[in-house]
């Protein structure tokens, strides 16, 4: 029984793509090599169609860029290369899990420590590198490496030069010093605690975490997904010859 064959507007018409996308695609290795006819048109099969749903179910959960080197690697008999991506983009999105978790115990540490006005802090809710320093068990030598790498940002007493950290100053080296303890780096906080400035405080970063939350847990599912897509690929009957699992 012959092959169906399928044009690429079939291909196309099914996602809403156009027949040039489909001819892209091909091109970039996301699709396997249509045969052609005796005047020089595409036909696809099944199994094209097939391929394209798995890339187009990898896009959400790994990204256009990753989905192409997958299916690229599939197609080129590479499919242990290919598990290999999907490997580091779910240790990526554990990263980032991780990461989610790690504010969201900064934060909850934040609430349950002492209120301000604490006995060394001055009227105003302002103190100095010294009493901070103290309240949070490290030495000033760390909030001054903390500031240079744009942490904290206290301004100076115009008549002393002292560094003077008001409450917002104090939020953010408590934050900063609960997620050094939790292992993360200078460099990975400073985008978090810019976060915080940009929110306008705590508070509304609440809503920015559970949004956080929401955009993982889909990506997660996304990622479920794309594997299945990906699996109904490499299982199907029709995958050429010269397209072998490993």
């Amino acid at each position: 029984m012959p092959r169906e064959r399928l044009r690429p507007v079939d291909l196309a018409r099914e996602h809403g793509l156009s027949t040039q996308a489909i001819r892209n695609y091909e091109e970039a290795g996301i699709l396997p090599p249509a045969a052609r006819t005796p005047h020089g048109y595409r036909t696809y099969t099944p199994v094209h169609r097939e391929a394209l749903r798995a890339f187009l179910t990898l896009i959400p959960g790994h990204g256009h860029q990753t989905a192409t080197s997958i299916m690229r690697e599939v197609n080129s008999g590479a499919v242990e290369e290919a598990l290999r991506l999907i490997d580091e983009s779910h240790a990526q999105l554990l990263d980032d899990r991780r990461t989610l978790q790690a504010v969201e115990r900064a934060l909850r540490d934040l609430t349950a420590e002492e209120k301000p006005g604490a006995p060394e802090e001055r009227p105003g809710g302002v103190t100095f590198i010294g009493p901070l320093a103290r309240r949070l068990g490290i030495r000033p030598a760390t909030l001054r490496k903390w500031e240079r790498a744009g942490l904290v940002n206290p301004r100076r007493d115009p008549q002393t030069g002292y560094r003077v950290y008001t409450a917002a100053d104090v939020r953010d080296a408590r934050l900063a010093h609960q997620l050094r303890r939790g292992g993360y780096l200078l460099e990975q906080i400073a985008p978090l605690l810019a976060q915080v400035r940009s929110a306008g405080g705590i508070t509304p970063l609440e809503a920015t975490l559970r949004d956080w939350q929401a955009r993982l847990t889909a990506r997660g599912r996304a990622m479920l997904t794309g594997a299945a897509g990906l699996d109904a690929y490499l299982s199907h009957p029709g995958r050429p010859a010269a397209v072998p699992e490993d």
